[in-house]
């Protein structure tokens, strides 16, 4: 089988998202805005109001005007100087994609901006932005940043004024879970966090993250791409129902019938008008200042409202998925597992003899994920990265850098599915002949630390910060590591990145049972090759030990042992991985057969 015998890819395209030569005349266009406005720079952030890691096409105001298409990101643009803000992740793709000779590209901790926007905004001069896209926790940093250069001050959002043909809103149909799949009902959910919002003593809470209304509500929709939200505002007082607000093209007679008695809907046009009765009312209401606009908080400050600033109280019930949703997940990554071996199987014949490329990798693996009827979507843009492109952490393959895999190489594949029973993500790094020692021993440090976050016990109250650790050792013992997270949480046929926990220095929240979170260490060689594993995993009960806590493996895909330095590893560390390969072939290995079946017990023999 060859890369040209599958069907064409429907969940990823490979066009390119963006070209840097628009980026001079629409900075132009922006400056005269600016002008006309009476402003001296602007603020285009890559969020949108509902702060999601896909935003729908109108929404894409960051790489309509810088061409940057990263999931993270803000641009500062002043009269004669624009600057570009991005995380560790995107120090390549950025200035790949944007006119470095209108734009300069900053490296920053987490994406916000740092003192070399005091260089692009003039001395004494109003800095504004769009206050539906930046949260009060961004303006107040944002304001100290500034202290005694510039001023901040809301504004319409000027890029919307300059873009003439600007997508819609989307309009998706909505579906809603049964039991079986969201394990427990609307109310039952309503009524958990009605108690929460009494105990933080607030009248009421206003819901903005999609992610938070659909769970609550146990509804999906397809509003952005490889994530099944709705997009909308809920406002949740302490006693009675929800009401949720939405585009007036999404409220239909079906909607209504099946939030009855769960929910009332309204056009989002009613939204302002809801906050200001708050205000006037004198409610307590409860805002998370890291995910809500500043112009909800302002409209309900501004209206008389008392505010409880506090984290959005769905978050972390949603994070603790119960058994009906971690069977859904499980059953999840059994189908992904079966697509995987299909996949695996495929390319090692094929990726010896030379003729793969990035996009035919993807275009095949979404293929055999396409032949299970239940998967309706990537949970993310597949990374394809051959050789080099391999070290570009988030790289988006396109027609125009659609790289040719050659023998020798190593190969990251970094993907996920969206299942109707849940969301899958999962990388491996294959070989295609022989690597190098070098190659080998970063692949072997990478997959130790893998197995020691796999291996892990710690007591309750435990966060993802302080585990980080076990998966850099290894890696620190050779004078290299990585420049992100290891770990993120990840929902049940929801977001593939979630709060509020996962595994890296910035998580606080301690782990809970029933917590999904990703365990993906890697090492990155800039010019020469990437290495990223990752499996899924969830917190559970330690059988042993009273009050302690481990980790159940969800992912069911082999490892390549051939990338394996065998010297390097324990003997624990090599029990782990037999029996997580005795694993994957008990649960996997009924499900396949022929070439597929004889390719997956090789690979998942003792090493």
């Amino acid at each position: 089988m060859t890369a040209q015998s599958f069907p064409p890819a429907v969940f990823q395209s490979f066009d390119e998202k963006s070209d840097r030569k628009t980026v001079a005349p629409r900075l132009t266009a922006l400056r005269a805005a600016m002008a006309k406005a009476g402003v001296d720079a602007f603020l285009i952030p890559r969020a949108d109001a509902h702060r999601g890691e896909s935003v729908p096409p109108g929404d894409a105001r960051l790489a309509y005007v810088t061409g940057f298409t990263g999931s993270a990101g803000l641009a500062v643009v002043g009269p004669r100087k624009a600057a570009l803000f991005v995380d560790s992740r995107y120090t390549l793709q950025a200035p790949a994609q944007t006119d470095t000779g209108k734009v300069k590209v900053v490296q920053t901790d987490r994406g916000g901006m740092n003192e070399t926007a005091r260089t692009v905004i003039p001395k004494g001069g109003k800095l504004t932005y769009d206050p539906w896209l930046h949260t009060p926790g961004e303006v107040r940093e944002m304001t100290k940043l500034l202290a005694g250069h510039a001023t901040l001050v809301p504004s319409p959002n000027l890029v919307d004024a300059i873009w003439p043909d600007r997508p819609g809103a989307p309009v998706s149909q909505i579906e809603f879970l049964g039991h079986n799949r969201a394990g427990r009902t609307a109310p039952d959910k309503i009524a958990e966090i009605q108690h929460s919002i009494a105990a933080d003593h607030a009248d009421a809470v206003v819901l903005t993250l999609p992610e938070s209304i659909c769970w609550l509500l146990n509804m999906r929709g397809r509003d952005v791409p490889n994530t099944p939200f709705v997009l909308g505002f809920a406002i949740l007082p302490k006693k009675g129902q929800p009401t949720l607000y939405l585009d007036p093209a999404k409220i239909t007679d079906e909607l209504k019938a099946a939030l009855a008695g769960v929910a009332r809907v309204a056009s989002r046009k009613a939204f302002p008008a809801a906050l200001a009765r708050l205000g006037k009312a004198g409610k307590a209401v409860l805002v998370d200042p890291a995910s809500a606009p500043e112009a909800i908080v302002a409209a309900l400050r501004d209206a008389g409202a008392r505010l409880v600033e506090k984290r959005d109280p769905v978050l972390l019930p949603k994070s603790r998925k119960n058994q009906a949703e971690l069977s859904g997940m499980r059953e999840a990554h059994a189908l992904d597992g079966v697509a995987l071996a299909k996949f695996l199987a495929w390319f090692d014949d094929a990726a010896p003899r030379g003729g793969l490329t990035e996009i035919g990798i993807v275009t095949a693996l979404e293929a055999f994920r396409r032949e299970e009827e239940t998967c309706v979507d990537a949970s993310f843009d597949t990374i394809s990265g051959a050789g080099p492109n391999g070290a570009i952490v988030h790289y988006r393959v396109t027609g125009k850098t659609d790289r040719k895999l050659a023998p020798g190489e190593l190969m990251l594949v970094d993907s996920g599915a969206q299942y109707l029973s849940g969301t899958t993500d999962i990388t491996r790094t294959l070989s295609t002949g022989k690597p190098s020692d070098e190659e080998r021993d970063r692949y072997t440090r990478v997959l130790k630390g893998m197995i020691a976050i796999s291996m892990a016990r710690f007591p309750k109250g435990t966060t993802g910060g302080q585990i980080d650790i076990l998966a850099r050792q290894f890696l620190w013992q050779a004078g290299v590591t990585y420049n992100h997270g290891t770990g993120h949480g990840v929902g049940a046929y929801l977001g593939v990145h979630e709060g509020p926990v996962g595994i890296s220095s910035r998580y606080t929240a301690p782990f809970e049972v029933g917590n999904i979170i990703s365990n993906e260490p890697g090492y990155y060689k800039t010019g020469a090759y990437g290495i990223r594993i990752e499996n899924l995993i969830t917190v559970v009960e330690s059988a042993e030990f009273p009050g302690y806590l481990e980790f159940e493996t969800l992912t069911l895909a082999p490892i390549d042992k051939r990338l394996i330095r065998k010297s390097l590893l324990s003997e624990a560390e090599r029990a782990w991985l037999d029996g997580y390969h005795h694993r994957v072939w008990k649960e996997i290995g009924p499900l396949v057969k022929g070439k597929v079946k004889d390719w997956l017990k090789e690979a998942t023999g003792a090493l």
